[in-house]
């Protein structure tokens, strides 16, 4: 069985350079991973396009990318929660493609399976479907969507093993099991890493085929965007 482990995040991320496109898993700030993203700011890697669900917030996250400059291109299907990215957004320094989440995922998808393309009812008739080809099945009208084509996926994970086969914690999973294997080079990140076999395959979420790097993360800060609690009576 094939070893994925790299010692480092600096080591997961040889051959990653400017003006590349990479997937990063996430939903809001939940199972980002986030010392991929911090190892990118100190590269200080330019011009780069991110596929991903949102771009974090304004000191978190794909946030820091873009407060470095570091991204030129977003594509993703929620912004909401960052200043910074609004800001560069309506001053023009930055663009963005604005997808239905499902698009997106579906993608994300395609691209992993080798699918060139979907189809997908979401976005006929809107903007999203400016001068993309369309085509009726069923008397219902469909949008062409192209896969993704990306140099690195960046994924967190809960537990992995040394073959790269992946277990995700409850909403950790969200785009992160979609996006491996997806990109020419997936480089995971988890919180415990164990020797090949050790865990259940019955609780395996994605199985090793779909990895090339794996590392254990030196820690998490797993930040909430919005913490609301009950104020005590």
């Amino acid at each position: 069985m094939i070893n994925k482990t790299v010692k480092s995040v600096k080591e997961s991320l040889v051959g990653v350079s400017d003006n590349m496109t990479f997937m990063l898993g996430g939903f809001g700030l939940c199972g980002i991973p986030e010392n991929i993203i911090a190892q990118l700011v100190k590269l200080e890697v330019k011009n780069i396009t991110c596929i991903s669900n949102n771009a974090g917030v304004d000191d978190f996250g794909l946030g820091l990318l873009l407060k470095h400059k570091q991204i030129k291109k977003m594509i993703s299907s929620y912004v909401g929660e960052n200043d910074e990215f609004e800001r560069q957004m309506l001053s023009g320094e930055l663009d963005v493609e604005l997808l239905p989440q499902g698009t997106l995922a579906e993608r994300c998808r395609a691209a992993k399976a080798g699918f060139p393309a979907i189809y997908t009812p979401a976005g006929y008739g809107t903007e999203v479907a400016l001068g993309k080809e369309t085509r009726a099945f069923d008397g219902k009208m469909y949008v062409l969507e192209h896969a993704f084509k990306a140099d690195f996926a960046f994924i967190k994970a809960w537990k992995g093993d040394e073959a790269g086969n992946l277990i995700f914690k409850g909403t950790a999973r969200n785009f992160n099991p979609n996006m491996c294997g997806a990109a020419k080079i997936t480089v995971v990140e988890v919180e415990e890493l164990l020797p090949a076999g050790a865990l259940n395959p019955n609780e395996i979420h994605v199985p090793g085929i779909f990895v090339q790097r794996i590392f254990k993360g030196v820690s998490y800060e797993k930040r909430i965007e919005q913490l609301t609690i009950t104020k005590k009576q």
